[in-house]
């Protein structure tokens, strides 16, 4: 199912799903959030990356009718035409509750071909989730900055010393969004890693709370921010991910990096 953000399920109640259904799933077509970042159809993405998604409540039933249950975790290319909202995701799974499978393996691939359809193109799935990520990171929450700009996005805040090349990784846990279809927050820690002129970090935590009172999907906030980042800071190299709280047993962790730098370690924060 591909529409509007006022029709199907989505940001209305709905009942409980009693049998599995792949039509509950809604997906989004990305090219509507490119759009307001300059990226139109057919223009080669500045990018590489992927949405990492953890499910923490799955079920189903064995052939005998006993219940199983299980973690599984969800891997989405950002060269897929389209996103799948999260409610939807989680009415799905739900959906598997009183549903009957022979096989433990069955149910992963048939999560695996109903997310493919639905995305447009290839999505992995596996049973378990990552372990927790070491910081490794410089964080920078504890600056001691006044704030006052809390939406929309404001990229004016970001700049960068260009006569002072580092290699570096930024984190922050104050990136708060809401949801474009519940008004719901979302919460999310970021990771920035570069090369290249020197990010003032001031600038950087003004910018990511500028997100606080903003309405937009996980995955185009993280595009948002690397593409802001590469126009105002010009870095060499560039990866931004952000790992998201969760929300109806799931979360959703997107990256996205100039291409040819290796994926980030599949790791979960602690606030996961």
């Amino acid at each position: 199912m591909s529409a509007s953000h006022d029709t199907g399920v989505l940001g209305r109640p709905v009942e409980y799903p009693s049998q599995y259904d792949p039509d509950l799933l809604f997906a989004i077509p990305r090219a509507s959030g490119r759009a307001a970042l300059a990226l139109e159809p057919g223009d080669a993405l500045p990018f590489i990356g992927a949405d990492r998604w953890h499910a923490y409540e799955l079920s189903w039933l064995d052939r005998r009718g006993k219940p199983c249950v299980a973690t599984a975790r969800f891997e989405v290319a950002a060269t897929t035409p389209h996103l799948v909202e999260s409610k939807s995701i989680k009415l799905y799974l739900n959906a598997f509750n009183g549903t009957r499978f022979d096989t433990a393996a069955a149910v992963r691939e048939r999560i695996a071909r109903d997310l493919s359809q639905r995305a447009g193109g290839p999505v992995t799935v596996a049973f378990g989730l990552p372990t927790f990520a070491e910081p490794g990171a410089t964080d920078i929450d504890g600056l001691d900055v006044a704030i006052d700009d809390y939406g929309p996005p404001n990229a004016q805040h970001l700049h960068a010393d260009g006569n002072d090349h580092v290699v570096e990784a930024l984190q922050s846990q104050l990136l708060k969004s809401n949801c474009p279809v519940t008004g719901q927050p979302d919460w999310a820690s970021v990771r920035v890693d570069y090369r290249g002129p020197r990010i003032d970090r001031a600038g950087l935590l003004r910018y990511l709370v500028s997100f606080r009172d903003h309405c937009e999907f996980h995955e185009q906030c993280v595009e948002r921010i690397f593409v802001d980042l590469m126009a105002r800071c010009r870095p060499r190299a560039l990866c931004v991910e952000a790992r998201y709280t969760r929300r109806g047993g799931l979360d959703i962790n997107p990256w996205r990096a100039t291409p040819g730098q290796p994926p980030p370690a599949w790791r979960r924060d602690l606030r996961q």
